[in-house]
């Protein structure tokens, strides 16, 4: 079937069974084109928590998915690819996040959104990107703010709070592997240009950049430039959302290689037959959901 003629197809499935199609941007362009809700892995949190859909297909990550669970265990959640997991949410476990705390005692734990549902369950609050800064600054009562599973992220937070924060040894395997030089040689053919990047990268890049958000912050600060040139530091399925936005811009992938593999495994075929067949469904057990639901319910009421 036809790209087109499939997208239909999925819209018609999507309004027979009264579902919404939340994607992250970093899906293949065919599937961002007819999202319901397009976002990073904050807005479609919040959406995921208050839309009144009786299903809701995540075309994004398994995480995401368990999220769209916790937060509204009364709807059916599908994940067109059960195999589409995030290697830096598997980067750690509940176990060792009872090992860490048990290091730290009466220390707050802060789990970014990239994180299983049974790590959430362990912790006081999750993050996303855009709002780890004030989640932490939140936390009033603590000094001591272990952040799981994100090195890099937590790193960053780092510098706009005087509370010790300890963080795990996990990296976005997108970002982390990009280096400095990558992007001093690309600032090179390209001076002048603005560089943006994501705060999963290292310290030593984001010294270089003249913007640090999440995807949705990228977006923003892209529509907001005067700048009609942009170098782009995050994975490049955003790239087609960007275009869009910004029909007058140019925007460079700051390295070819950022790509989230396990992101582009969902297909327009694997959505359709997910709504066909009511496939795959996630689901969190109580056990889980329940200690899991309060950690990102503070974060959905942390102010950024």
């Amino acid at each position: 079937m036809e790209t087109k003629k499939r997208q239909q197809a999925i819209r018609k499935l999507l309004a027979e069974r009264e579902a919404l199609l939340l994607v992250h941007y970093y899906q293949r362009p065919e599937i961002q084109d007819i999202a319901d809700i397009l976002g990073d892995s904050l807005a479609l949190s919040m959406e995921a928590a208050r839309t009144d859909a009786r299903v809701i297909v995540f075309a994004g990550v398994h995480f995401m998915a368990e999220s769209a669970s916790i937060l509204s265990p009364e709807k059916t959640v599908l994940l067109p690819r059960l195999e589409a997991g995030c290697p830096l949410a598997d980067m750690i476990t509940a176990e060792e996040l009872e090992a860490e705390k048990a290091k730290y005692p009466g220390a707050a734990v802060v789990s970014y959104v990239n994180s299983t549902a049974a790590v959430k369950a362990k912790s006081d609050v999750c993050c996303t990107s855009a709002n780890a800064v004030p989640v932490v600054a939140s936390l009033a009562e603590y000094d001591r703010v272990i952040m799981v599973p994100d090195g890099n992220l937590a790193r960053y937070t780092a510098r706009f709070t005087k509370k010790d924060i300890i963080p795990w040894r996990g990296y976005c395997p997108v970002h982390h592997f990009l280096t400095a030089r990558e992007v001093l040689d690309v600032k090179q053919k390209h001076p002048g240009a603005p560089f943006a990047a994501h705060p999963e990268c290292r310290g030593e890049v984001l010294d270089l950049a003249e913007y640090v958000g999440s995807t949705g912050g990228i977006i923003r600060f892209a529509r907001e430039t005067a700048a009609r040139k942009i170098i782009v530091g995050t994975e490049v399925g955003i790239l087609h959302e960007l275009k869009k936005q910004n029909p007058g811009k140019t925007f460079i992938p700051v390295s070819d290689r950022m790509v989230c593999h396990t992101m582009k495994t969902i297909t327009l075929e694997d959505i359709e037959r997910s709504l066909l067949e009511t496939r795959f469904v996630v689901k969190v057990p109580d056990d889980i959901r329940v200690p899991a639901n309060r950690a990102l319910s503070r974060m959905l009421e942390v102010k950024s």
